[in-house]
């Protein structure tokens, strides 16, 4: 059974940071390309970036410069380093793995939380 399970969403003032994580089981990790997504209210589930198992990384053009996806691959891990957040970040994001097509989406975790507010 795949499980992938993110962890360290919360609450940060604007220009804070946050760093996500996600942990994988049940799947060949490294065969994966692994993504992060976002869904605000009232809107659709977005790719924010991805990281390819080859190591290519994708990054939507509202956080270049400020997010920072990488893999453990010993680990079963993928992380998104959140730098100067703004509230339009604010969101519930997503972890993803997927193989064989892109952007991965083949499996998906249940979200955590990020809300951006003073």
């Amino acid at each position: 059974q795949v499980q992938l399970v993110e962890s360290g969403g919360g609450l940060v003032q604007p220009g804070g940071s946050l760093r996500l994580s996600c942990a994988a089981s049940g799947i060949i990790f490294s065969l994966y390309d692994m993504g992060w997504y976002r869904q605000a209210p009232g809107k659709q589930r977005e790719l924010v970036a991805a990281i390819t198992s080859g190591g290519t990384i994708y990054y939507v053009n509202s956080v270049k410069g400020r997010f920072a996806i990488a893999r453990d691959n010993a680990k079963n891990t993928v992380t998104l380093q959140m730098n100067g957040l703004k509230p339009e970040d604010t969101a519930v994001y997503y972890c993803s793995a997927g193989r064989g097509s892109w952007p991965p989406r083949d499996y998906w975790g249940q979200g955590t939380q990020v809300t951006v507010s003073s």
